[in-house]
């Protein structure tokens, strides 16, 4: 049954009965899951152990269940959120907000999701756009992304060519193998962007992941310069999208911060805002038929969907862009102390996948 599509993220969790299973979930995580799952009974469970046979099990991403797991076991699905941290979640810096779905995951175009959900069916009053519209004003605002990475400011280039945004992935993430089905890799998407717009200045921006070293770069992305313009790294996300004039992604969350931004996107795979009326989309998904507004959009996917926390438990989404956007300011500008051997050492114990 689909979950109830004028809940938020917190009322749809507390109607989830019995124990939660955490299974599997690095130990660093730990504390977080449990301000995420503020009030409700969780036990943690390693990799390897037997399936639960009552209760809930709670899986990080696409990880798949247990042998042996009970069809009467619902599935949880976490992930991070799209307002998360000021830093790489493959750093392991502390996350502000995850998503918990108990339909499938927001990157999983293959099946419905929560957010899908919502999108399809939810019912989104005024007070409630009037809500997102302000969130999404401070948002644009503070300059907010994901991972609010500091970068070096970047200028448009001196001529009238339109600037088109080519934002890289990590290529064996789980985004690309259930959300496109056709293009999946970077240079594939930037060779098929050159073709559609062979006069605009193109920019290729690896993602942030790959440029620390921290995930494998994909198939031939040091071929990148061959098919644009200027490949950037050390530039803010946020400075890039107020700058440029379009963005094409294959799933990128890049889309949806640009759409935030009033730039128009087009998508190349299946992202979760792709398919809604306000993206030129290359692939059609059935069961997205519906047209929604930003600020509808804006509402499931900041408002209703993720679940926002601190060290005391679940906060409101303000209460989260407040923290976020003070915490970012505190580090603008300022390297991380010993940061290049941190990650030194994240590579050697945890490996680049």
């Amino acid at each position: 049954m689909p979950p109830d599509a004028t809940a938020d993220a917190a009322a749809r969790l507390a109607s989830v009965a019995g124990d939660i299973c955490v299974y599997g979930f690095p130990r660093w995580k730990w504390r977080f899951v449990r301000r995420c799952l503020a009030g409700q009974r969780v036990r943690f469970v390693p990799q390897g152990a037997p399936a639960p046979t009552q209760g809930v099990l709670l899986l990080w991403g696409m990880a798949p269940p247990p042998p042996g797991l009970p069809a009467s076991v619902p599935v949880l699905r976490m992930e991070d959120g799209f307002l998360r941290s000021v830093g790489l979640g493959a750093e392991l810096t502390r996350p502000l907000s995850w998503v918990v779905d108990q339909s499938g995951i927001y990157y999983d175009a293959t099946r419905p999701s929560d957010l899908e959900y919502l999108l399809a069916q939810g019912d989104f009053p005024p007070a409630l756009l009037a809500r997102a519209a302000a969130l999404r004003q401070g948002v644009v605002a503070a300059g907010l992304t994901k991972y609010n990475l500091h970068g070096q400011p970047w200028r448009r280039p001196p001529t009238a060519r339109r600037v088109i945004l080519v934002p890289g992935q990590v290529e064996s993430d789980a985004s690309l193998a259930f959300g496109a089905p056709q293009l999946r890799t970077n240079m594939g998407l930037l060779q098929a962007v050159r073709a559609a717009r062979p006069d605009a200045y193109l920019i290729y921006k690896p993602h942030p992941d790959v440029v620390a070293r921290l995930r494998l770069a994909g198939e031939a992305d040091s071929q990148a310069a061959a098919w644009c313009d200027e490949v950037v790294t050390d530039v803010s996300m946020s400075a890039l999208l107020d700058a440029v004039n379009e963005v094409h992604v294959l799933t990128s969350l890049a889309g949806f911060e640009a759409l935030l931004r009033g730039r128009p996107v087009t998508c190349w795979g299946l992202p979760f805002y792709a398919g809604w009326g306000l993206t030129e989309d290359h692939l059609n998904c059935p069961r997205r038929g519906r047209t929604r507004t930003l600020d509808e959009l804006i509402a499931a996917t900041l408002l209703l969907y993720p679940l926002y926390f601190g060290p005391g438990g679940l906060v409101t989404p303000e209460t989260s862009l407040a923290a976020l956007s003070q915490w970012k300011q505190r580090e603008s500008g300022r390297p991380r102390p010993f940061q290049g051997i941190y990650r030194f050492f994240l590579r050697r114990f945890i490996g680049i996948r």
